[in-house]
């Protein structure tokens, strides 16, 4: 908990004034605390606290914390959002194939019930390519999926619009 406050005082010392683009990084605590801030050590700060706080769920379900209920989420966004804050778990899912993480990131994607065992497979015969490294950021590993996705006659639906 002092990391994470230390952390979120660090980070509102170094922050601009300029004011962002819309909100990248979802609703709850994070987001009002660090609400008009602009710029990546900002939206840093306010997904670590929505995430490491585990405030958003409860902020959805109840429309509190910034959240609505009726809220629309963009897939590219929200899989983003969920990858940041879980990619190791979702590496270990994708590795095995199965797993909560990875039921989560394609019900984020928008995979449909009939496809999940399709996108399952392939996110596991393609774990090299989508985690080449373990370094790799959530941007890379989105974009790798992305690819993978794409090559695929099933899922090739989901990357496009």
């Amino acid at each position: 908990m002092k990391k994470i406050i230390l952390s979120a005082l660090v980070g509102i010392m170094y922050m601009g004034s300029a004011q962002a683009a819309p909100n990248n990084v979802g609703c709850g605590w994070g987001s009002m605390i660090f609400n008009g801030k602009g710029g990546m050590m900002s939206q840093s700060m306010a997904a670590t606290t929505n995430g490491t706080s585990s405030n958003q769920t409860f902020g959805i379900t109840s429309g509190t914390g910034g959240c609505a209920k009726d809220g629309v989420v963009q897939k590219y966004a929200a899989a983003d959002a969920y990858m940041g804050a879980n990619l190791d778990k979702v590496a270990r899912a994708v590795s095995e194939g199965q797993g909560e993480a990875l039921e989560t990131l394609a019900d984020t994607i928008g995979i449909k019930a009939e496809d999940k065992a399709r996108f399952f497979e392939v996110a596991k015969s393609n774990f090299n390519t989508i985690f080449p490294s373990e370094k790799v950021s959530s941007e890379d590993v989105l974009a790798a999926l992305g690819k993978v996705m794409a090559a695929d006659s099933k899922l090739v639906k989901y990357t496009t619009a």
